[in-house]
């Protein structure tokens, strides 16, 4: 395979018109510009430099052979100025896959604060309902949520934080019932359910466990409908907890049966490798480190 210096060693010979100026100027003993240029001799064998002991100069196939070393050498000094840029300060474009379950109440809350820290980043999001595959989706950075993290050999996995499903209803709805509901309750209450399931598997503070038959009135895979007609009285929504904190706080939602939710589950990051990440990306990885927890933290 060829060398990619031996190509710079003749361009630069044949640049600043010797082995000695071309030496001063790489930084590098004359004797090893020479061998560099005997070596690529030997390898494409043919003369490329016709010497004397005043000059130097080349022979035509030196010549055609030195013009194409040029794109070497330029392209070498993109490559390292891409390198140099994309170190200096996080740019470009980034894609970043995630569930929908995802969005709203969570990266809708913390991304435009990551795009106002990092004004040369252009963020794509893509809406992926399924476990991305990087190359074929075309993504550098993709979110999942599990109760087990999976992840293929080849990606890494960055655990980002831990949560639970907790009951919310609409302040409303609670008002008009006859008593506070309890767990035995929930059965005969108006429900809304993420998936297409009948029963909710809910765990107490001590570790007891209990399982919920239900006829839901409900049933939808979005989140943002789900979480708007909770608000809107129309049942009982188990929902992620990052999906209800701004309505608890702002007093649209209720806490329901606090002491019971789903077991926790985890939300994590995966990629394709550690090395060679861009600023952009890296920078992403440790945004959501920092900010996811803050939106699945308990009130």
């Amino acid at each position: 395979m060829d060398d990619a210096n031996d190509y710079v060693a003749l361009h630069a010979v044949l640049m600043h018109g010797g082995f000695s100026a071309a030496a001063r100027q790489l930084g590098l003993p004359k004797g090893t510009l020479s061998k560099r240029v005997t070596r690529l001799e030997e390898r494409l064998g043919v003369r490329l430099l016709e010497r004397s002991t005043r000059d130097v100069r080349a022979t035509e196939v030196g010549r055609q052979v030195f013009e194409q070393a040029q794109f070497i050498v330029a392209g070498l000094a993109a490559a390292a100025a891409v390198a140099a840029s994309a170190q200096a300060e996080p740019n470009g474009v980034l894609r970043l896959g995630s569930p929908q379950g995802l969005i709203h109440g969570m990266l809708a809350e913390i991304l435009p604060g990551f795009l106002k820290a990092h004004p040369k980043i252009c963020l794509h999001l893509e809406e992926l309902n399924r476990p991305a595959d990087l190359v074929r989706d075309r993504i550098d950075l993709a979110l999942r949520a599990r109760y087990e993290v999976e992840a293929d050999a080849n990606l890494v996995v960055r655990r980002l934080a831990r949560e639970s499903g907790v009951l919310a209803a609409a302040p409303a709805f609670l008002a008009a019932l006859d008593a506070p509901p309890g767990i035995e309750d929930l059965g005969r209450l108006p429900t809304l359910m993420m998936a297409h399931e009948t029963t909710w598997n809910l765990v107490d503070r001590s570790g007891g466990r209990r399982q919920i038959e239900l006829t839901p009135r409900l049933v939808s895979p979005n989140l943002e409908m789900l979480t708007a007609a909770v608000e809107a009285g129309l049942g009982i929504g188990l929902l992620p907890q990052h999906a209800c904190r701004a309505g608890f706080l702002s007093g649209s939602l209720s806490h329901v049966l606090p002491e019971w939710s789903t077991a926790e589950g985890t939300i994590y990051a995966v990629f394709s490798s550690r090395r060679g990440l861009t600023p952009a990306i890296r920078s992403l990885i440790d945004y959501l480190a920092e900010t996811i927890p803050r939106t699945t933290s308990p009130l």
